[in-house]
Order: structure tokens, then sequence, then C-alpha cells
């Protein structure tokens, strides 16, 4: 199925991850880097799409963090992974404070209805989502719905999981993310998610 079964997979690996982090937490050096080894990955890929080239040293201050406040962290292998997301956001927003970036404003901060469309079509989108290209496509979005895509699709969070990370509501992150996959899917040659959806939820909020 490609890389649209990522979230499954990162879910999939959530009962080791979170053994992992329980036996981290007593000290356990080996768990700690087993813990790394299944987060990491899509941790820099969320960073790369919001700090591009400098994700591995962003990424390097977030697990200092991580490694200091590990004994503080209470919950499962999602919740780890949702903890470390909101970490690694953190010491990438205050790269891009330093760096003198504003952040782009969110184009959806109202929370409006959820969208659903053919999976075919965002499996098509998330097919692509590995690659630095398609990474360079996200960074394009608006910044709602690139984050809401990033932690969906290459964090593996679920919705309510990616909305705490975000400090909004599951229904605005859905959206975001259903509205970020649309525009990649078109971008990509996909055929429009929105062609069965409601026609009064376009531009004109």
């Amino acid at each position: 199925m490609g890389q649209g079964a990522e979230p499954r997979r990162a879910q999939a690996h959530d009962g080791e991850l979170g053994a992992a982090v329980a036996r981290a937490q007593q000290g356990d050096e080996d768990a700690f880097a087993a813990a790394y080894r299944l987060v990491q990955p899509g941790l820099l890929g969320y960073l790369r799409g919001l700090v591009g080239d400098d994700a591995e040293d962003v990424a390097s201050d977030a697990w200092l963090e991580i490694a200091r406040d590990l004994g503080r962290f209470r919950g499962d292998g999602a919740g780890f992974r949702g903890w470390t997301a909101t970490i690694a956001r953190h010491r990438a927003l205050d790269h891009l404070r330093r760096q003198r970036v504003r952040p782009r404003p969110s184009a959806l901060e109202q929370d409006v209805l959820d969208l659903p469309g053919p999976q075919s079509t965002h499996d098509q989108a998330l097919e692509a989502l590995s690659t630095e290209w398609a990474l360079e496509l996200v960074r394009g979005l608006p910044r709602d719905q690139a984050e809401a895509v990033l932690l969906r699709v290459v964090v593996g969070l679920d919705g309510p999981a990616a909305a705490r990370v975000l400090g909004k509501r599951p229904g605005a992150v859905r959206t975001a993310a259903h509205r970020g996959l649309k525009r990649l899917a078109s971008r990509l040659g996909a055929p429009s998610v929105t062609d069965e959806a409601p026609r009064t939820l376009g531009e004109s909020t």
C-alpha cells in the first residue's frame, strides 16, 4: 500500500514504543535508543516540513530536552509520540523566531465541517510524502494545513493527539489535514477530493 500506510505502521509500533519508554525511564539506555529509532524518522520528517534543512539541528535540541524530561513523561507509546512532537514543535518555533522568520498566519482558524473524501485520492497524496520534493510541497501549504498533514501522516498521530500538539480543536485539525491533502493531491495530478463534497464550504468565509 506504499507510504499511505505510514500512520498505521507508526501506531502498530506504539506497544513496543510504550514498553521501551517505560524501560528507558528506569535508566535502560538501550531502551531509550530503541524509542529513538521508532520516533525519530517521523519526527525528522515533521521538522523538515517546518524548518527545512535545519531539521537535524532542531531534532538534536528536541532530543536533548526529551532525554532531560523523560522522567516526567506519563503515558503510553502513542502519548510519547505526541509528547515528543510537542517538544519538537516548540524547538522549531524557537528556531524560526531566532531566524526572524515570522510563521505564516493560518488560513483556517475557524472550525468547519469535516470533509470526507475518496481514500484513493488521499493515498496518492500520501504516497509521495516520504520524498524531499513532497516535503517541499507540504511546506508551501498554509501553516495550519502543513502541520496537520505532517502530524497525521509523517508522525502518525491520530486526530485528537495532533490537535493537542497544535492546541486546536480536533475538527479544525481534521479539516486542515483534509484541505492540505486535497491541495497536495491536486498538485500531484490526482482527481479533486471535493468532487462530491458540498459546494458551500469554499473560500466564502
